[in-house]
């Protein structure tokens, strides 16, 4: 009993302590709750995807757009992992195949660590273009982004407004990772078969850094100087949704400087080097079709209009493609091939990639039709022509259709598709005018330009410096025996038993 007077005291005592006015905790100023007014023009933008800063409510993460980019950013991925690893590992050889899962998984997981690093804040960030940055940041910010994201530092829950009102950052920030893995990935297409694992991933790592970190700030950064929708300083007013610039024509132009300085397989032109497993290819470009959705309607970052709409110009785009392809081996040879339906399919959906929010279902079909012949021309005649060994016609599908994409985003883009493009920022860097006054095409034109400058002499630099120090081909026997065995110690099919 003598410990309960002494304990009952302490209680008082602290209870008296805690709620006497010295000693209780500042309450923070009461905020008026928002009005019903507010309230209503804060969910108008929310469903229109626009600014709500006007309403005076702080923006925030909408669960349903955010859904969505977690849905397509899991889309874009899948795209590689594993929509790359049975396409490509299809078309190649019984022998190659490993090889091709192998550089999915690795460029997948090494992308990953870059982009937490500092890609994304190379490529996102803005701190270059602060008030009171050096004047060389200036001058590198219409290139490069900033370092405030590195490590991913300050990347969370709320929203990064200068690129997107309703979903976390985080969120963005995994999407556009998926982006950056799948681009590097397709590279490989033209080295199948004989590039070593080693020096891909070196390659990889330093086309990575010279390569794709500037060319996308230049394109989607909110300082970039190829950005005509949202940055009211560009240089070029450009516009590529989806990735014309940034993934097709970076990955396809880069492809074709690879494959002219590796040379031919062993045995090109000599023996049959058809793909071994067309169901496998199949399955793959099914997957692709199906990830395209998220890549394309995923890229308006919230599930709105522009998306439906890219959605939509993705579908038909894809399968008109995927027809004229066939078509024209059934008109000259008799018998349309199932990856002449795969080709044709890949060709129309990177066509579109650029082109998917700013036009229309008219356009789309334009588009499909326009890829699938100009990627057929490039896969078969001018292959053939100029005699280089593009194993998995990476140049030929998206270094052409990627191009020739973009030069018609020029053509057929329209307000009614996507009313970003005569917004204030197009205003004041010249989109809009280019757009009504009709030569949008030439600004695209000068955007190819700059792309090609960046991409041909720093995918040259790379693949030189990999080759004078690495190597960039196993050898000989090596090639003979296939990747499979020598870079992994492993077979696609064993028989057991």
């Amino acid at each position: 009993m003598r410990f309960i007077f002494p304990f009952l005291t302490t209680v008082a005592l602290t209870f008296v302590f805690l709620a006497s006015p010295a000693w209780a905790q500042t309450q923070p100023p009461s905020v008026p709750a928002p009005s019903t007014e507010q309230r209503l023009a804060y969910s108008d933008a929310e469903r229109a995807n626009t600014d709500p800063s006007s309403t005076g409510i702080p923006a925030a993460a909408s669960p349903s757009h955010t859904a969505w980019m977690m849905v397509s950013a899991a889309l874009v991925l899948f795209m590689t992992l594993p929509g790359l690893v049975l396409f490509y590992g299809g078309l190649v050889r019984q022998k190659n195949v490993l090889s091709m899962a192998a550089l999915c998984f690795g460029i997948t997981v090494l992308v990953t660590v870059l982009w937490w690093a500092f890609g994304y804040s190379i490529v996102f960030g803005k701190s270059f273009a602060a008030v009171g940055a050096p004047d060389f940041m200036h001058a590198l910010s219409p290139f490069l982004g900033g370092t405030e994201f590195f490590f991913l530092r300050n990347v969370g829950s709320l929203p990064n407004t200068d690129y997107a009102f309703w979903i976390p950052q985080n969120v963005f920030c995994i999407f556009q990772l998926a982006f950056a893995i799948i681009t590097p990935v397709l590279i490989f297409g033209t080295s199948a078969e004989r590039m070593k694992f080693t020096s891909v991933m070196v390659f990889a790592s330093l086309w990575f850094l010279l390569v794709y970190l500037p060319l996308t700030h230049m394109v989607w950064g909110t300082t970039g100087l190829l950005n005509g929708v949202w940055n009211p300083k560009a240089a070029i007013p450009a516009i590529d949704f989806a990735g014309g610039m940034v993934v097709e024509m970076a990955s396809g132009f880069s492809a074709l400087v690879l494959c002219l300085i590796l040379g031919h397989r062993q045995g090109f032109g000599r023996e049959p080097m058809m793909p071994h497993s067309m169901v496998l290819a199949a399955a793959g470009t099914g997957i692709l079709w199906f990830g395209w959705y998220g890549f394309n309607a995923g890229s308006a970052l919230a599930a709105d209009s522009i998306a439906a709409n890219a959605f939509l110009t993705t579908t038909l785009a894809g399968a008109t493609a995927s027809l004229v392809w066939p078509l024209v081996e059934f008109l000259q040879r008799g018998k349309p091939s199932v990856l002449g339906f795969c080709s044709g399919a890949v060709a129309g959906l990177v066509g579109i990639t650029p082109a998917c929010g700013f036009v229309d279902a008219r356009g789309a079909v334009i588009v499909g039709i326009t890829a699938g012949l100009s990627s057929y021309i490039a896969c078969t005649s001018i292959k053939r022509l100029l005699k280089y060994d593009d194993s998995l016609d990476v140049f030929g599908v998206h270094g052409v259709s990627g191009m020739v994409g973009l030069l018609l985003t020029g053509l057929l883009a329209t307000a009614s598709a996507n009313p970003n493009i005569l917004g204030a920022p197009a205003a004041t860097n010249g989109l809009k005018a280019a757009i009504e006054g009709g030569h949008l095409w030439l600004v695209q034109l000068k955007a190819i330009g700059v792309t090609l400058l960046l991409v041909l002499p720093s995918t040259l630099v790379v693949t030189l410096f990999v080759k004078s120090t690495l190597g960039l081909r196993p050898g000989g026997e090596i090639e003979s025996q296939g990747l499979d065995i020598h870079d992994h110690g492993e077979e696609g099919y064993t028989l057991n038993g």
